[in-house]
């Protein structure tokens, strides 16, 4: 049976990937930056707090250099051994990230721990500076990568991380602000806790989907059964079994299946009408459809409720 083969148009993206390149490469050296002034006053100040903002901001410039690597690695084209591009690239890297968030939350939190419960002296003032510092300068890398996080689940997940990191300095602010004013020695180490929950908990949330997508789940807005709904409503197809839906990379999704057409049913317009289904109606951008009389093929298989069969 002949195997039709079709691709849906691809989105175009207005920002250039040269120029976006610049942006990340600029984000990642003022993130470097910060983490040293951050990691220098955490020691001086003696306050787990910002050295935990630190190790944080430390992880967004390590993700942002993942990220930059497989930005470039990404666009390389298909090859005879990667027959579908280098498209999840950016996927992997971005597992590669959170997992490296998780590991860092269960640090933070035990040397939190450990913190509240032998309070150490803190010096509040240069904590609120540094902790401004880190303020700014977090706002100033969500900025770059704002546009940039339209386009790239990994960049988006790093313009997240980013307004978190905000929201961590804010709390570093006001935790300085205790023990300057009030010399409140828990608010640090409550606040690293606060910090390594956050953490964490952005971790887990943002991996679900890259998981689902590198274990080749379907859309989550897009349900195979569906899909299967519409292919059968279209004249001439009587019956769709084997049907596959899974997305290649943030971007594109993939369906493959084969129809049982009616007798007298002309393949080639029966398969381009479903696939104009497919594309108009559900983005699909890459098909495989393989046409089956009763008589041939595997159409005369028990169907079951699996999408697989």
């Amino acid at each position: 049976m002949p195997h039709d083969h079709g691709h849906g148009s691809h989105r175009h993206h207005h920002v250039v990937p040269e120029a976006g390149d610049r942006k990340v490469a600029l984000a990642i050296a003022v993130n470097l930056l910060l983490t040293v002034a951050q990691i220098v006053g955490g020691l001086i100040s003696g306050s787990v707090a910002l050295i935990a903002d630190a190790v944080h901001n430390l992880s967004d410039a390590v993700s942002l250099i993942i990220a930059f690597v497989a930005r470039r690695i990404a666009r390389r084209p298909a090859d005879g051994g990667m027959s579908f591009g280098y498209g999840r690239a950016e996927l992997v890297a971005a597992l590669v990230n959170y997992t490296t968030l998780v590991v860092i939350s269960v640090w933070l939190g035990y040397e939190g721990t450990v913190r509240l419960l032998d309070p150490p002296e803190v010096a509040g003032g240069i904590v609120i500076v540094l902790a401004a510092l880190a303020l700014a300068i977090d706002l100033v890398t969500a900025a770059l990568t704002w546009r940039l996080s339209k386009e790239s689940a990994n960049i988006r997940a790093a313009f997240l991380h980013n307004l978190a990191d905000a929201a961590t300095s804010v709390a570093v602010i006001i935790g300085g602000v205790l023990i300057w004013v009030w010399d409140w020695r828990l608010a640090d180490p409550l606040i690293t806790l606060g910090i390594a929950g956050w953490i964490l908990w952005q971790a887990l949330v943002e991996a679900g989907p890259v998981i689902r997508i590198l274990m080749l789940g379907a859309p989550p807005e897009m349900e195979a059964d569906e899909l299967r709904r519409a292919m059968e409503g279209e004249a001439g197809v009587e019956e769709v079994h084997h049907l596959h839906l899974w997305q290649m990379d943030e971007r594109r999704t993939s369906v493959e299946a084969h129809l049982v057409l009616a007798d007298g049913a002309d393949f080639a317009e029966v398969v381009h009408r479903v696939k104009r289904v497919l594309t108009d109606r559900f983005g699909v951008s890459h098909s495989t459809l393989e046409p089956e009389c009763r008589t041939a093929g595997c159409a005369d298989a028990a169907r079951s409720g699996s999408t697989g069969r």
